[in-house]
């Protein structure tokens, strides 16, 4: 595991080496087919960060946001999202990340997620506590907090939602204070103890396979909206929660069993 990690936090460094110096640079954005925003800053970091994770293990599949998949049959498969958050970045807020996961088969075994501009850095990784350094301090570790009165609760926006709005204006009203924005950055904050709840929809792997070692590490739990562990296969509805004691009471607003 160690010489994963190590490997993990290269690939950060060479894809925040990438990011760094477009970040505020007034760069134009093309959209994909699903009309989400890509630049060259997403599609450099992700070659540089694939260079680095091939070079030290060829025989690792690498999935990635922009460049699709390598070596589709390995067991061992890097999930990579260059740039989670891209609307943030082009807007120039630094609450977008770069997130690395690793699956064993379909199960996440390691996660980083690195916001380069501000210079955080989470490492979550199986049987091992979430790991964060950063200039502005935080312990890693989710809060207390067992009731959804009492929770901060997040989402990147609620236009994710689509027809299941209702179901997180629910979770929202219940909550002691809803606020929007982050992408993974407010995973990261989850694990640090300064969100209590984060659900969204319309995820895919690259966007939740390195959140979750990061958040069990922490102490909490992320989850779809039945329960169970994310899959690749999945709906792409996801719910993290800090404190465990919160998972069953969320899902029960979530699915309306209130």
């Amino acid at each position: 595991m160690d010489a994963l990690i190590r490997a993990a936090e290269a690939a950060a460094d060479v894809a925040g080496a990438a990011i760094r110096p477009l970040f505020r640079a007034g760069l134009t954005a093309d959209l994909k087919t699903d009309q989400s925003p890509v630049t060259i800053a997403d599609r450099t970091a992700e070659q540089a960060m694939r260079a680095v994770l091939a070079q030290r293990f060829p025989g690792h599949g690498i999935l990635g946001e922009e460049f699709g998949l390598d070596n589709p049959h390995a067991r061992l498969r890097w999930v990579l999202d260059p740039i989670d958050g891209t609307r943030a970045f082009i807007t120039g807020r630094p609450v977008f990340g770069t997130l690395i996961g690793l699956l064993d088969g379909d199960t996440p075994i390691l996660g980083l997620i690195d916001q380069c501009v501000t210079g955080e850095r989470w490492i979550g990784a199986a049987g091992r506590a979430t790991s964060f350094r950063g200039r502005f301090g935080g312990v890693p570790g989710c809060r207390a907090c067992p009731a959804v009165a009492e929770a901060e609760v997040s989402c990147t926006t609620p236009d994710m939602f689509g027809d299941d709005l209702p179901a997180w204006t629910r979770l929202s009203a219940a909550a002691r204070r809803a606020s929007y924005g982050g992408d993974c950055y407010a995973y990261g904050l989850l694990a640090l103890g300064q969100i209590d709840i984060v659900a969204e929809a319309g995820l895919k792997i690259w966007d939740w396979a390195a959140l979750a070692p990061v958040i069990e590490g922490a102490g909490g739990r992320l989850t779809d909206w039945e329960g169970r562990p994310l899959r690749p296969e999945g709906d792409g509805r996801a719910l993290a929660v800090g404190d465990p004691a919160l998972l069953a009471p969320a899902l029960r607003l979530l699915a309306g069993r209130v």
